[in-house]
């Protein structure tokens, strides 16, 4: 993910290929926890009421069955089995152009059949707004889990180190000693190899934190081997462990907890530089001028808020051709134009002039209004 003026910023890249894809669209955001025992039959029943209610939109049978085999993988078993939250996005053949997890269960669900695609709502619930590594760790090795951008899924990888001389051998004296030496420097020797790994995922993935869990000596003997760029992100918690059938959820909860206090000072940072960019002319608020700004790919940085308006815009051939009403248009010379919903207008507009995006809660956006921009540079016509 790109950092524009100073702040992480949500990368549409990773839409193109949906907002460059021919519509309709079937846009699902849907509950697909299925983690007790009647789990499978409880996901399978909301996904055929999603499935029906597809259809009764108009949706295809392609179009619907591929967004039901999709929800129900977590039916097969696997790691889709541990998934809240899905977001899918299908065109009319079939075509799966988004299959995302989200961050938990949607805050609403999202069941459509759409000239549009509706994303707003699989944006805000995106893993990887923060990047950060989960790293579950014990005397051979760890587990890493790596989360990168949004639209992307988790990375989950092992190490595996030696095991030669790991387990305490029982009587004393001299040739205890010795064992009880070879274990630990095998012990260290492990560690060593997953703060190395960890400092190279740190260092790729621009990791906001790492979370450090399992067994407590080996958790204090990698925290005292990493690197300084490490140790600056590095936060350590006590529960969950390695072993198998280890409870990972109270680490799960932790790394969502952080996920939550990172994206708050990011969400204050942001409008913090917003005033910092309207007190040099840089900032636009509001609708209309914002979609001036993006007609001349002056927009660096877009805000979305995360409820917005029910307001369209007209919108041509382009993304970039669109405009307030048609006469808007009109005098661009655009003679057909289609309405659109604001916020899906103005996604695309972003992404079609490399514009960063930030989603913010409505509630934080400046006079509570539903978008805003930061530029890249001003003109004669930009606002004062």
């Amino acid at each position: 993910m790109p950092e524009r003026n100073g702040r992480l910023t949500m990368d549409t890249t990773f839409l193109h290929r949906v907002l460059s894809a021919s519509g309709p669209f079937a846009t699902v955001c849907a509950d697909v926890t299925h983690t007790t025992e009647t789990g499978d039959t409880e996901l399978d029943l909301r996904v055929r009421a999603i499935s029906e209610r597809l259809a009764g939109q108009g949706a295809p049978e392609a179009a619907v069955e591929a967004v039901r085999a999709r929800l129900l993988e977590g039916n097969e078993g696997g790691t889709a089995g541990m998934l809240r939250g899905r977001a899918v996005v299908v065109d009319a053949g079939g075509n799966v152009l988004v299959d995302a997890p989200l961050v938990g269960a949607p805050r609403t669900e999202v069941v459509e059949w759409s000239p549009q695609p509706d994303l707003l709502p699989v944006l805000r619930q995106l893993p990887g707004r923060v990047p950060h590594l989960v790293v579950v760790t014990d005397r051979v090795g760890a587990d890493i889990t790596v989360v990168t951008e949004p639209g992307h899924p988790a990375l989950e990888t092992s190490v595996e180190g030696d095991t030669l001389h790991m387990r305490k051998v029982p009587g004393g004296g001299w040739a205890h000693l010795k064992y009880q030496h070879a274990a630990e420097n095998v012990w260290i020797d492990n560690a060593d190899e997953v703060a190395a790994i960890v400092d190279r995922l740190v260092g790729q993935t621009g990791a906001r934190f790492v979370l450090l869990a399992g067994e407590e000596r080996a958790r204090a003997v990698l925290a005292d081997r990493v690197t300084s760029r490490v140790a600056d992100v590095l936060v350590q918690m006590d529960e969950g462990g390695r072993a198998a059938g280890a409870d990972r959820a109270p680490i799960g909860r932790r790394a969502a907890e952080l996920v939550a206090e990172h994206e708050a000072r990011e969400d204050a940072r942001v409008l913090e530089q917003v005033e910092a960019a309207s007190a040099h002319g840089l900032a636009v608020t509001g609708t209309a001028l914002v979609v001036k700004a993006l007609r001349k790919s002056q927009v660096e940085t877009l805000l979305l808020a995360d409820r917005p308006d029910r307001e369209v815009l007209f919108v041509g051939n382009t993304a970039l051709e669109l405009g307030v009403d048609a006469a808007d248009l009109a005098r661009m010379g655009v003679s057909a134009a289609h309405q659109v919903p604001a916020d899906r207008a103005l996604l695309a507009a972003a992404e079609g002039s490399s514009a960063g995006v930030v989603v913010l809660p409505r509630a934080a956006m400046p006079g509570d209004i539903p978008v805003a921009a930061v530029l890249r540079y001003t003109d004669a016509s930009t606002p004062s």
